[in-house]
């Protein structure tokens, strides 16, 4: 708890001082134009970046297998009656109607 109280903290200050040393960096003349287009490019790579990852992910990953009723034991009887019907359980008043 104190290790994640202390992580806590170490990536609040860096964050603001991260956010001076950007301020800073922004204003100065010499600086703003670059800082920009910076920025700008690194938001697009990130974004960019992650619909490349989704798509991968999704042009790699096999489909699921299909979902088999194991509300009957996984088995059948020879009739192809459900379990309801060969454990003897009734109906509920839903299934009566």
């Amino acid at each position: 708890m104190a290790n994640d109280r202390a992580l806590g903290g170490a990536i609040f200050g860096g964050s603001i001082i991260g956010i001076i040393i950007y301020a800073g960096l922004l204003y100065l003349p010499q600086t703003s134009f670059i800082v920009l287009q910076i920025t700008a490019f690194l938001a697009v790579v990130v974004l960019l970046g992650i619909l490349a990852w989704i798509g991968w992910t999704m042009a790699t990953t096999p489909p699921p297998e299909p979902i088999t009723d194991l509300s009957s034991g996984g088995e059948m009887s020879s009739t192809g009656s459900s379990a309801q019907e060969t454990t003897g359980d009734k109906p509920s008043s839903a299934a009566k109607k």
